[in-house]
């Protein structure tokens, strides 16, 4: 039974970007209906295209024996769940918060939207925080 799973993410280094982009990917495999919610450093790593990169010298440890394991990358898990459905969304005013506009990200992002709107997501739905 098909469901809703958002997921809240304002971290974006290696750890928490695995976990949230496994997730995700497996929800959306799953049938499940899918939201990334973007926020603060996640946001500026989406932007630059560094969402998953490892920060730590244990990041890198942990990275480097994924890759050996032939475990794809979490942004590679993001897109697969994009492929898959998965939609990612930032908040208009965090936007505006980190210093972007929505034409900034529209490349990156498939919607920017209200509060609001994100807050009625989490309605019923399974929610994540990371």
């Amino acid at each position: 039974m098909a469901g809703r799973v958002v997921v809240f993410l304002e971290q974006a280094t290696y750890e928490p970007a695995y976990q949230a982009a496994s997730i995700g990917v497996t929800a959306a495999a799953m049938g499940e209906e899918v939201y990334f919610v973007f926020a603060f450093d996640a946001l500026r790593a989406l932007s630059r295209d560094a969402f998953g990169l490892p920060h730590s010298e244990r990041e890198l440890a942990e990275s480097a024996r994924a890759e050996g394991l032939g475990v794809p990358t979490p942004a590679r898990l993001l897109a697969e769940a994009r492929e898959l459905g998965a939609k990612v969304i930032a908040c208009d005013t965090t936007v505006r918060i980190c210093g972007f506009s929505a034409v900034d990200l529209a490349m990156k992002l498939d919607e920017v939207m209200g509060l609001p709107s994100i807050w009625r997501l989490t309605e019923g739905a399974r929610v994540l925080t990371l």
